[in-house]
């Protein structure tokens, strides 16, 4: 989402600064002044593809760090034993709560501890392949165009 509005934003200056080189421009003949524009756009498409790619290359590394140290919160044994001993479902009700012993608590607590942390390297995975995408999807097109601003250069 801030890359649409860093775009945007960026597209807007160039706009602007179109429209303030545009005194300069009506001195131009057609073609040249055609030639102006040209090199905006390939420049303006080159540099917002580039950042595209930048920005996808750091939610990717982080993507994998979240990946490789998980950041998570996990209560605590006791609180997790103190929540399953006075859970207010079981207070009205007639429906009897099984007693678990300590060591079956800690299975519990174990397998629960075990079952977040997965969760959350699943999301890092997740969030990795996205931001292959934010990678994998502009960096040709800033290829082109880098080529092509280029080939234009080696012409004149």
């Amino acid at each position: 989402m801030a890359f649409i509005i860093f775009g945007v934003l960026l597209v807007g200056s160039f706009v602007l600064l179109l429209g303030v080189g545009g005194k300069q421009l009506y001195k131009l003949n057609n073609e040249e002044r055609e030639d102006v524009i040209r090199q905006v756009y390939h420049y303006a498409v080159a540099f917002i593809t580039l950042i595209m790619v930048i920005g996808g290359g750091v939610f990717a590394f982080m993507a994998v760090a979240d990946y490789v140290s998980p950041n998570t919160y996990v209560e605590s044994f006791e609180d997790y034993k103190n929540m399953r001993d006075y859970h207010p479902k079981y207070e009205n009700s007639e429906v009897k709560r099984e007693e678990l012993s300590e060591e079956e608590l800690r299975r519990q607590y174990d397998l629960m501890v075990e079952q977040q942390i997965e969760n959350n390297k699943q999301r890092a995975l997740n969030s990795f392949v996205k931001s292959l995408g934010w990678i994998i999807i502009p960096l040709p097109i800033f290829v082109f165009f880098q080529r092509r601003i280029s080939r234009e250069k080696g012409y004149k």
